[in-house]
Parts: structure tokens; sequence; C-alpha cells
């Protein structure tokens, strides 16, 4: 099909969504869930692809729509969507409100689902292979706050599951006390044996609205089979680090990244974000478990095996989005089953995975102290030994940009106004006396693109961007549920809160402002760390590896290599995964801001990236 106009969706090469191939085989490969797998790994035992025939990598075909209509006007819609390969046919949701079933080898549609109501969703869809007495199915969940189970042969609602075809996620949870709050799944639901464990998405900077509960359904018939508050209730575990009551009327915290399974073990392990409000928590003191964790589940009857607090009464916005990927580390011919996380805070834990316990240690460093009133942050913060932090945690003045004349201008008129620099290090709280710079910002260093694993060689791959978030905290208005708001000098928005020129996405400290790097699992060590992106305008005047801004994560193969996007320069890139050094690079039409994945398909190997044409973090 040809591309025109904004494109919403794009699957397959060179440009666009890039679906490339090397030579013919004929060992077929799947990608069955949002990660790959269900351990998170984002890993490929594919080798048609490798580092000596990476460069010849050229367009397969691509999948698109002209123009993306949403509400009342047309305007460009972003996607995060990684599309799933089963049983030679490629599953994904676009954002033209349909589910699609593809032929891997030309993009051509087997089916597709439009929605009736609500938005498809933003991640994609997961996958159940069914039983001797249920089909296979697609689950999707939708912006409305529904879960959809679709015949995997033909698309169409399994009418026996839920209410004809779909369970309302908004019911149970309190959404009928604030029916115009926003309530959704974020990412794909997860698939343990016979249940589906979905999490939900409402609202960051408001503390009121619908509970953001996890619970595990029956994906044959939709029934509730467990569910597990992330605000413990009264005489659960943890209930006494919120105010009494609070759980009663919080919206937050979410799980709104995609989580992953132990089968053995039956665990399954999830992010949990942030608590709201995102950088005032005057009104919910304490630690505020589970916000901003690491949470491991009996997956039969979701009762907390564990957890790991990333950010203690989080007021940065440090989210834990990204997957918890599942790794054996090898250390003293010991093989320690594990789990690794990044935190938007730029660090990585490993933890031992059936006790939580951090492999590496951990040191509860003091940190500074708010000095809003009301507010009472946590006076330490964990720091991991090891691996070193992945991002930049702190910004003087003397490391203000410098070398190019307008972008070095508009940063130090940006500094003078907001009446300098005022970093204190890692975990700096915002002030409501003077304007300060944090970082990482509230973007993350990491995000939810995570981590990918390559197991063999040991080695954990992450990309972080540094990029500082920006901002005064002022008294809000009497009536507001929260006491104190962000504000920047840019105006009010979390886009114009970030260190940087909004109009070129250009950070204001000195570059490179994104990188991919690889940890040693076994050692705890960066093995290599390379920047990620460049600045096309700044690499015509002599600046070059800069990093670019951008969002999504990378997949790991057998064929030695490290695939990404995730930059806003629209390029798509394969990397040496011994040695960081770039072997291909392709350029799109839009930037893709998600995870590539990877397949074969009748004896070809094809990789695969969703592009859109908006960069939806660099607008809200």
């Amino acid at each position: 099909m040809k591309i025109t106009g904004l494109t919403a969706i794009l699957l397959a090469g060179l440009a666009a969504a890039s679906l490339v191939f090397a030579q013919s085989g004929s060992v077929a490969g799947e990608w069955q869930t949002y990660s790959g797998d269900s351990q998170g790994t984002r890993y490929s035992p594919l080798t048609q692809i490798n580092t000596t025939n990476v460069s010849t990598l050229k367009l397969a075909w691509q999948y698109g729509i002209a123009a993306t209509t949403q509400g009342p006007t047309t305007r460009p819609v972003p996607s995060q969507a990684v599309p799933l390969l089963i049983r030679g046919v490629l599953y994904t949701s676009t954002t033209q409100r349909t589910i699609v079933a593809l032929d891997p080898t030309t993009g051509r549609e087997i089916w597709k689902h439009t929605l009736d109501k609500g938005g498809a969703p933003n991640r994609g869809v997961s996958y159940w292979p069914g039983d001797r007495e249920f089909s296979r199915r697609i689950f999707a969940g939708t912006t409305d706050g529904r879960l959809l189970a679709l015949d995997a042969e033909t698309g169409q609602p399994v009418t026996t599951f839920g209410d004809r075809g779909a369970i309302d996620l908004r019911a149970g949870v309190g959404a009928d006390k604030y029916p115009e709050r926003p309530y959704m799944m974020a990412s794909p639901g997860l698939v343990y044996r016979n249940l589906i464990v979905t999490g939900a998405q409402g609202q960051e900077d408001n503390s009121e609205g619908p509970a953001m509960d996890v619970r595990a359904w029956d994906v044959r018939t939709g029934k509730l089979v467990w569910t597990f508050h992330t605000i413990p209730h009264p005489g659960e575990p943890g209930a006494d680090t919120w105010p009494k009551d609070y759980w009663m009327t919080a919206s937050t915290p979410a799980n709104w990244g995609f989580g992953s399974v132990d089968t053995e073990r039956g665990l399954i392990f999830l992010p949990i974000g942030q608590p709201a409000a995102q950088y005032y928590g005057g009104h919910r003191p304490q630690q505020n478990l589970y916000g901003s964790s690491v949470v491991a589940l009996d997956a039969n009857t979701g009762n907390v095996r564990w957890y790991f607090q990333l950010t203690h009464h989080d007021v940065w916005d440090y989210d834990n989005a990204a997957t918890p990927a599942l790794i054996d580390v090898v250390q003293n011919g010991r093989r320690i089953p594990a789990v690794v996380t990044v935190a938007k805070s730029g660090l990585m834990f490993f933890l031992e995975r059936e006790t939580g316990t951090p492999i590496y240690p951990v040191e509860e460093r003091p940190v500074p102290a708010s000095e809003i009133p009301g507010e009472s942050s946590a006076p330490t913060q964990p720091f991991p030994v090891k691996p070193p932090p992945l991002s930049r945690l702190g910004i003087t003045p003397a490391e203000i940009f410098t070398g190019e004349p307008t972008h070095e201008k508009f940063c130090r008129d940006l500094v003078e106004q907001i009446g300098g620099i005022h970093n204190l290090g890692p975990y700096t709280p915002y002030s409501n006396k003077e304007f300060r710079i944090v970082f990482p910002g509230q973007q993350g260093g990491p995000n939810f693109g995570g981590v990918a694993v390559d197991q063999n060689l040991g080695y954990v791959f992450v990309n972080s961007r540094d990029l500082g978030g920006m901002g005064r905290m002022d008294k809000t208005p009497d009536g507001d549920t929260v006491a104190y708001r962000r504000f920047s000098p840019l105006g009010r928005g979390s886009v114009n809160a970030r260190f940087w020129n909004p109009a070129t996405s250009m950070p204001c400290q000195q570059p490179p402002w994104a990188h991919l790097m690889a940890i040693n699992a076994n050692t705890g060590d960066i093995v290599w760390r390379v920047p990620l992106g460049t600045n096309d305008d700044l690499e015509a005047k002599g600046m070059k590896n800069t990093g670019a801004f951008g969002q999504g994560g990378s997949i790991a193969t057998a064929g030695g290599l490290v695939f990404i996007a995730g930059t806003n320069d629209k390029r798509f890139r394969a990397f040496e995964s011994r040695t960081g050094r770039t072997l291909w690079e392709g350029r799109l039409d839009w930037e893709g801001h998600t995870t590539p994945m990877t397949y074969m398909a009748n004896g070809k190997q094809y990789v695969v990236i969703v592009t859109t044409g908006i960069n939806a973090f660099a607008l809200n």
C-alpha cells in the first residue's frame, strides 16, 4: 500500500516499520508476547540475519494508513505496539481503532476487527493458544476500559467470553464514582496458563479516581479469579505505608507496564508505577507501597511473594514501567535465577527471583529533603553498588550546552530566566522557592522500553536518555485536591517542564543525550556504552554522535545483533551485541518510539517495527 499523509502504523523494512531479510532458511521463529516470550527477555534465537549480512537489509513490505481519525478532528495518533507472530500470522493493534491479522511475508490483511467504541490498545495485543475445548484467542484492551477476546482465526468476538466477547474492566474498581476519569489497559494482558492478568492506567497528576487493581481472569469464560490491590487494603501487608482509608479514593499506583512470568516457579513479576500526584505527596505521607516497585505475585492466587521498591514516596514521576526480565546470573560457578529491573531514576537492580534479595549490594543513601510545606520526602533512596548509574543524575553550571550558537543562546537565556542552575544531585526535590533542574526528568533514564537479555553472552542491553525535568512547585487554588503543582517558565504541561528547547527537542546540557549500553549480568559492569541517535542539524554543523531523545526499547538476537529505533532522528539501527559497533542504519518515514520484533516466515527472517507520524513524548 502506498503511504501518504500521516502514517498511523507501518510494518516493514528499511523505511517506516522495518521488515528486512538476509538469506533463505528453514527454521521458523515466533514472537509470542509483547516482550517476545513470557520471561520478558526480548531475545530471539534466530541467526539468519547476523553480523556478516545485516548491512544488506532492505525493505520487504509495509502496511500503512494514510491518515488517522480519532474523535471530531483528524490528527496524528501515537502507537507503541509490538506485533506478535503466531503460527504464521502477524497480529497487531493499529491507531485506526482496529485489530488486524496480517500475512507476515506480504503485509496482506487476513482479517480486520474494527472496534465499535473506544480506541485500540496502544501497545498491542495478547495471545492464548487454546486447548481441546476452546479456540485460540487474541486479547485486546480498549481505551474505554474493556478487555476483548477475538477468535485468532477469524477476528470475530468470542461470544462465550464475558458479555458477548468483552469484559467491562471499569466494573468493580469504583469507576462508577468517577465516570469522567480515564481507566484502561495501557499494556497487553499477561497470559499465564488459563489466566490473563490485566493492569490499568488512569491519571498521573490527580489523586482521586478508580482503583488501579491488578486482576486475573479466566481466559475461557472471563470470570474473575483473583485481585491484587496496588494500594494494600486494611489488614494486608503494606497497608500501614499509606494514610488510613486512602485506598478508598486513590487512583494510583498502577501496573501500566508489561510483566513477565516464571512458569516453573508460578511467579509473575509486575512493574508498578508512581502514586499520584506525580510531584507532590503531602496528602500521602510514608513509603507508599507498592508504588514505584517491582512486585512478585503468586500467579495462581495473586498473593504477594515479595516486592522491591525502586523509589520511596515517589515525587519525581519515576514510575516502574519497564518489564522485569528474567536472567540467570552466574557467579563462582553458581547459577542464580534472577530478575533485572530498571528504574526511571537511571538505576538497574538485579534481584534473586525467589526472594527479591539484591544480588549486588543496595545501599540506602541520604538524599536531599523537600522543603515544600506539607511534604515529607523519604530521607533515603536505594542505590545499587553495581551496576553504575545508566543516566545522568545531576548537573552543574559548567555542563550547560556549548558548541552551536543558536541552541547555546537559547539554553543560556533559559538558565538566566530561571535564576541559574539549581540541582542538589540525585533525587533533587522540586522546590516552591526556586526553579530546579532534576536529572533524570520525568521521562526517565530508562523507561517502558526496558531491557533485552542475551543469556549466552550474559549481557543485558538497555537504552537510556539524559533529559532533565525543570520547574517550581506553586501553591494551587483552594479546592484543588493537590496542594502544590509543578510550574514551568515555558508554560504549564510536562513538555514545557523539561530542560530543553521544546521547538527542537534538544536538551540544554552537553551531549551525548542518549545511550545504548550493555551490562554484564555476572559482574555488574558496563561492558560498552555508545551514543544512541543523532541530530541532523547539529551533525551538518560538525557535531556528531549527540544522541537523540526518544522512547522504546531494543531486542537481541542469536545472530549477534541488537536492533533498536527509539530516537526522534527517524533511524532504525543494528549494533553488534559484543562490542556496540554500529553495523546497519536505516532511515524511517516516521519516528519509531516502540520496540521492534523479529520472526521467520517462508524461510526468511524479518525484523519489524511500528512507527507513527508523531512523537507523543515531545507533545505531552
